[in-house]
């Protein structure tokens, strides 16, 4: 299938934090415009703003009304209210969460419309986000709830290393008592799956974590290795896929195993995290398994500490724009052969239905 440029929209993310920065530095020597149209929803006395104090750096860009009028080669920016917002970085404030809201909304809509095909998210800072208008945890969650999709998982990439978790954002008191059969066995599905639809990789190879130290010691330290995960695991054995484990998380990152899997299921957040960003932090990539878009983002956070200070690095950005371009085209060409394009039972459409969409 013939493979071009995509519209990539890009929410703003907290504009006190890192995101605008290091967007800036990604598209700074024009190669990027080669493989995508920006198109950023931002104020433009934001985007001004950080240029200005880059000094050295310039790019290319436009401001535009409407995204069905970006162009090639330039950074188009659409310009969102108010117009006349100055960031202050480093500090999080309730207008800089509006905003990022604001922004994140009109990326969602334009995407629904078809006005751009893929999103990346810059980094936003959950404690002014989270309102009465916006009750999620973060962007995933929010996503998840806008296309329908009750089945989705945060999934962690860096090259070959790639990490979900069972359970996210929660209290780590509250893990135990959420892994259940019924639970880990959708995440297997839904990681499985998108190894094979996003990643093309045809029969994925998977390795899955035990919760307690050296997995339980066969039901001296816990039983939900004995009692829930093994189980689950020896089911998927019997059908003939490559699910193996409970790994005890130290030894198998220890030895480094990860390198022998497509793919690490982790039970909770941190086991998963920890090890990934310490072997990936500067260029991880955050993606979304299971929505019916394709949605990557950087693997870190605002950075207000550095944020201003031209100390931010951009090459987790630049590979989630990769990524994102990568996956698009593997659905793209999952699609051709198979015909049922993102209509999988994972997914829940009552909400929201997408199409391949026409590419200019």
């Amino acid at each position: 299938m013939e493979f071009e440029k995509t519209k990539l929209g890009f929410s703003l993310g907290d504009p006190n934090g890192i995101g605008l920065e290091i967007l800036i530095k990604a598209f700074e020597n024009g190669t990027l415009f080669k493989h995508c149209i920006p198109v950023l929803y931002s104020p433009i006395s934001a985007y001004r703003h950080y240029e200005a104090l880059l000094e050295t750096i310039s790019v290319e860009h436009k401001i535009i009304r409407d995204a069905d009028n970006a162009s090639e080669g330039t950074l188009n920016i659409l310009e969102i209210e108010p117009s006349d917002y100055i960031p202050t970085p480093g500090i999080a404030t309730k207008q800089s969460g509006e905003l990022a809201i604001v922004s994140l909304l009109a990326a969602v809509e334009d995407i629904k419309k078809g006005k751009i095909h893929n999103i990346v998210t810059l980094p936003i800072d959950k404690s002014n986000t989270h309102s009465e208008n916006f009750r999620y945890a973060g962007h995933t969650d929010f996503l998840a709830d806008t296309f329908g999709t009750e089945d989705y998982m945060m999934l962690l990439v860096n090259d070959s290393f790639r990490v979900g978790v069972v359970t996210g954002h929660i209290p780590l008191e509250q893990v135990s008592s959420k892994i259940t059969k019924e639970l880990l066995s959708k995440k297997i599905d839904i990681l499985y799956h998108s190894l094979q639809f996003d990643f093309a990789i045809d029969k994925p190879k998977i390795a899955v974590l035990g919760l307690n130290p050296h997995s339980g010691d066969n039901g001296l330290i816990g039983s939900e290795e004995l009692e829930v995960i093994k189980p689950t695991i020896d089911k998927y054995i019997r059908e003939g896929k490559l699910i193996y484990g409970p790994y005890p998380a130290d030894a198998f990152f220890g030895k480094k195993l990860n390198e022998q899997f497509d793919a690490v299921l982790a039970m909770y957040h941190d086991q998963g995290l920890i090890p990934f960003k310490q072997l990936a932090f500067d260029t991880g990539v955050n993606y979304t398994a299971g929505l019916p878009i394709v949605r990557t983002s950087p693997d870190h956070g605002t950075a207000f500490d550095i944020a201003g200070k031209n100390l931010a690095k951009s090459d987790s950005l630049v590979n989630a724009i990769f990524m994102a371009k990568r996956i698009f085209r593997n659905r793209l060409d999952y699609n051709e052969i198979n015909k049922n394009f993102l209509d999988f039972k994972f997914h829940k459409r009552e909400k929201f239905s997408i199409g391949v969409p026409n590419l200019k």
